[in-house]
């Protein structure tokens, strides 16, 4: 066996797997824990010596994945994703790379890649994206609409709210979010006591009409990308497997027509011509 196939072997494996899931982990915490300057200036030095090791760890994977895939590595866009966020992590120390550096923290988002639910998940939003897109361009004209309303209504009862059409789309998508919107309700009806007719009419279009798309485009992309993976699951190991209890059944019937065949067969032989 050749080099290459044994490397090929190893980072295939699901221990290496694990292994590099855990080094993920392990570095994600350590990066969290020098973010305290109590834990810092007491283990600073073991949390850089953790964090060097899970960077060596990470160039060597990267390494033997070059070795393997060759230029089908760059095929991959996690590869190309784990390449970039190891080279910023190369970057020097100084004031000018500090930003650069606080981004090694995103390479745990590679355990999207190796949770299947999470690859699922993410791979649905993808794919609801358009219809997504859709209805926030109606949500903003939801918005837009009842901003110029909310202006025109109530600039001059609450200015603070409603001064300008700015001040009008917040205070709706603050109304929208259920963020004390009775406070500026009440406020408003305490002037103008027909104005819940508009805050209803707006939480029922925007939040309970609008907002709850969004989830039925999300549920609805994941539940086909679940058939779709259950149709390529099916297709690569077959048709399932019939139980033997099940056999016994089907192998009575096909025994049963079989005599019911050979009754056919002499009662017409029996018959006078």
């Amino acid at each position: 066996m050749s080099l290459r196939e044994r490397s090929r072997q190893l980072v295939e494996s699901r221990a290496f797997q694990y292994f590099i899931t855990a080094v993920i982990l392990g570095n994600a915490a350590t990066l969290g824990l020098e973010t305290s300057p109590v834990l810092h200036e007491r283990y600073g030095s073991a949390l850089h010596v953790i964090d060097v090791t899970a960077l060596t760890i990470f160039v060597v994977e990267l390494l033997l994945r070059l070795f393997v895939h060759g230029l089908r590595f760059f095929r991959d866009p996690w590869n190309v994703f784990d390449l970039a966020i190891v080279s910023v992590a190369l970057a020097p120390a100084s004031s000018a790379f500090t930003v650069l550096r606080a981004m090694r923290i995103l390479r745990v988002l590679r355990l999207v890649s190796v949770v299947p639910s999470m690859r699922r998940v993410v791979s649905a939003l993808l794919t609801a994206m358009p219809g997504m897109v859709s209805i926030a361009g109606l949500l903003v004209l939801v918005l837009y609409v009842a901003g110029v309303m909310a202006t025109k209504l109530f600039a001059h009862t609450a200015p603070e709210w409603f001064g300008s059409l700015g001040q009008s789309i917040f205070t709706l998508f603050q109304i929208m979010t259920g963020d004390s919107w009775s406070e500026v309700a009440r406020e408003v009806m305490a002037k103008q006591p027909l104005a819940w007719i508009f805050f209803v009419g707006f939480l029922v279009v925007s939040a309970f009409t609008v907002l709850n798309l969004f989830i039925a485009v999300a549920v609805s992309a994941m539940e086909a990308e679940h058939r779709a993976e259950q149709s390529a699951a099916e297709s690569v190991e077959g048709p399932t497997p019939i139980p033997a209890q099940d056999r016994a059944v089907l192998a009575e019937v096909r025994a049963l027509r079989a005599e019911l065949r050979e009754l056919r067969a002499e009662l017409s032989e029996r018959q006078p011509v």
